[in-house]
């Protein structure tokens, strides 16, 4: 019998130690190292053999490795496969993290079910017949999809063995447990150790495995921060429960670009992929509303056409406030002091609230010119008018600075039926014989002057 053997871990970061300690020299937390039970055998639940041996890995020239382009499966949704780079890399771990009840599982069971290669999906949260009441209203009829309700990750790998499934998807990492920690489900050795045999099997089998995360209340995945590293690819399933649209970001990917978005409407048959993000970042209100502007952005190679409303008053208390929503609330600061210093606006004493409508998130630069529209447009009680968007932003000179891939977001407003766009005079536009109006503006005093006279 194994002699059984204790360590301390922070419950933060991962990091080993050999006696309890009140604050980790890592992470600078406190009160997070707490005790486990380890047991280290020289099994391991996944090992490849060849010629009686490990297979080994032996260096090789720099000149020798091929650079041919990875090969990608299509997951029958154009929106993952967007987020993933182009498709799911053979071989690789990706990680899907969200709050609970946000549609993980419905997500990843969506596509399990619609994928034209076997699929094993095991669940440790879920029965048989949760499972299958839920397939039943998001794709009936399959036949490549195997649900297996296991925990222990031994007994997955010997139905892995029998059935030989070409995607694995695990719901969820936190629920796995190895016989050989002997720390309970949801630790963090337990994590890292299930997540090292679901890798080892990965890479050798060259199997695309899936993986459900929890996350915390501040919002980061559930477990050693080392799990993140492990993986290729680090999803964020994000939105409101209240609101019917879910968004998928990348966190990390080493197979594409972390920039590129997804969107997803929750139906009662699943989700639906929004192809036209537009259509939901876009209030329908046909009345002439002031305090909103459109403005022109880029999630990675998508560009997106947003709405930004602003609300501008009378601050009732000695400090005004300034609050946001989906928007940096200290450039928006900065934004309302070059308004004041270079075109006059006395904004110091009234209240601005700001907000980026369809519950996203937005960080690109080139919506600058379209906050300050928002916000002179309350502040005036003038509406913009209808047909006129933005793209650029704002230096703290008061000009209007150049943004990148100026044609893509032109071209975006041209194709939903806009009638002008504001650009800054020193972006260089490729575009022959646009039926949009394209005005250039080099301060901010012009964009005044064109918008409220």
């Amino acid at each position: 019998m194994a002699k059984t053997k204790t360590a301390f871990f922070c419950q933060n970061c991962g990091t080993q130690y050999a006696k309890w300690a009140g604050q980790c020299s890592a992470c600078k937390e406190w009160n997070t190292i707490v005790e486990e039970l380890i047991q280290k055998e020289d099994s391991t639940a996944w090992k490849t053999k060849v010629n009686g041996s490990s297979k080994a890995a032996v260096p090789l020239s720099i000149s020798e490795i091929s650079t041919d382009k990875e090969e990608r499966w299509d997951v029958k949704d154009q929106e993952f496969n967007r987020v993933l780079g182009g498709g799911l890399v053979p071989g690789s771990l990706v990680l899907l993290g969200g709050e609970p009840g946000i549609g993980k599982s419905t997500l990843l069971l969506q596509i399990a079910l619609k994928l034209p290669y076997k699929t094993l999906y095991v669940s440790g949260e879920e029965s048989l017949k949760q499972i299958k009441m839920r397939a039943d209203r998001l794709y009936p009829g399959t036949n490549t999809c195997y649900i297996l309700t296991e925990t222990k990750t031994q007994k997955i790998f010997q139905q892995i063995a029998s059935l030989q499934p070409d995607i694995l998807v695990i719901d969820s990492i936190q629920t796995l447990h190895s016989d050989y920690i002997e720390s309970s489900p949801g630790s963090i050795s337990q994590i890292r150790e299930c997540t090292a045999e679901l890798i080892k099997f990965a890479k050798e089998t060259n199997t695309p495995v899936i993986l459900v995360g929890h996350i915390t209340k501040d919002g980061s995945i559930a477990g050693p921060k080392i799990l993140e590293h492990m993986v290729d690819t680090v999803l964020q399933f994000e939105g409101d429960r209240n609101y019917m649209y879910r968004i998928l970001r990348s966190l990390k990917n080493r197979f594409g670009s972390t920039a590129e978005l997804g969107i997803y409407e929750m139906q009662g048959d699943g989700l639906r992929e929004v192809s036209n993000p537009s259509e939901i970042l876009i209030s329908k209100n046909e009345d002439h509303l002031s305090g909103t502007a459109i403005v022109a952005t880029l999630e990675g190679m998508r560009p997106l056409l947003i709405e930004i409303q602003a609300l501008v008053s009378t601050a009732v208390y000695g400090t005004p406030q300034r609050t946001t929503t989906g928007f940096n609330s200290k450039r928006l600061n900065m934004l309302l002091a070059v308004l004041e210093k270079r075109a006059g606006f006395k904004l110091g004493a009234k209240d601005v609230f700001l907000n980026i409508t369809g519950g996203i998130t937005v960080d690109d630069p080139a919506i600058d010119l379209g906050v300050v529209a928002a916000v002179l447009s309350s502040n005036e009680d003038i509406a913009v008018e209808k047909g006129i968007c933005f793209a650029a932003e704002i230096g703290l000179a008061g000009e209007v600075r150049p943004v990148r891939r100026v044609d893509q977001r032109i071209l975006e407003a041209e194709k939903l039926g806009f009638t002008s766009i504001f650009v800054s005079k020193n972006n260089k536009i490729g575009i022959k014989n646009p039926s949009i109006t394209i005005i250039k503006v080099s301060r901010i005093e012009e964009v005044v002057n064109k918008l409220f006279g």
